[in-house]
């Protein structure tokens, strides 16, 4: 069945797309993505893939891992951010979300999973960026965080020329504070103060960017990122210049932006 949006339209160069529920963000971005892989793989032989993790992906990621149609075994897995020194195993830690949401569903399994690695550094951002330049990307699915941020580009540090493509950056309060209130710590002084994230040119670098944004916390960040100007105090923002970005609302996400919906 095919999910119609309750608001089409475009932002500067920005498709922009609502939706009535959280669920038919995620089902209505999936189908799309699907779709994409499907014709990727039909050209290409193959696809690579950035995923995003948080809650407000899960809709996407239930969704998009139950799309049939997909040969899983021909698409190589990337995620685009992870906290430095996190124990093994940690329940926040960005590859154990994907694995239990999304890549332990797949059948037949993911090609290959490229985990952001939270060790190493400078070393290990080197090595994931030349990864990702030797692989590049198709389709990128991705949020904005409550304070703007794409993946952990947060406004102090956000470039959107970054030189680099992956970097140790030192993680805004308000990130650590959604992390803490999306109950992957128990507490904003047990979440790390830093992480290694994919640049935003990085992430920009796909063919197709998904911006999947439901959820009544984002509505602010929304708007900004909409409606303010284009810099890096809303990273988001960047998305109005990204013509091969689509961004998917839910109501309750759309609400500032779009008061009369």
């Amino acid at each position: 069945m095919t999910t119609r949006p309750i608001l089409s339209t475009t932002i500067d160069a920005l498709p922009v797309r609502v939706f009535k529920t959280n669920a038919e963000v995620g089902q209505a971005a999936a189908a799309d993505a699907a779709a994409f892989l499907q014709q990727t793989i039909r050209e290409r032989g193959h696809a690579n893939v950035i995923l995003a993790t948080g809650n407000s992906q899960l809709t996407f990621l239930e969704s998009l891992r139950r799309s049939e149609g997909i040969d899983w075994s021909k698409v190589n897995i990337f995620h685009m951010d992870e906290y430095i020194n996190l124990e093994p195993g940690h329940p926040a830690s960005f590859p154990t979300f994907l694995r239990r949401h999304f890549l332990d569903h797949l059948q037949p399994p993911a090609g290959a999973f490229f985990p952001v690695p939270g060790q190493r550094l400078e070393a290990g951002c080197q090595e994931y960026e030349d990864l990702l330049r030797a692989n590049p990307c198709d389709l990128c699915a991705l949020g904005i965080g409550e304070n703007g941020h794409l993946a952990f580009n947060d406004p102090p540090y956000a470039d959107f020329s970054d030189p680099v493509w992956v970097k140790v950056v030192q993680l805004d309060e308000a990130s650590r504070r959604q992390q803490a209130g999306e109950g992957h710590f128990p507490n904003l002084d047990s979440v790390p103060t830093h992480a290694i994230t994919l640049t935003i040119p990085a992430l920009l670098s796909a063919r197709r960017v998904l911006a999947i944004v439901p959820e009544g916390r984002k509505a602010p960040a929304v708007q900004r990122a909409l409606q303010g100007p284009i810099e890096t105090s809303c990273p988001a923002s960047i998305l109005r210049q990204t013509a091969h970005a689509h961004l998917y609302l839910d109501r309750d996400s759309a609400a500032l932006a779009f008061p009369n919906l």
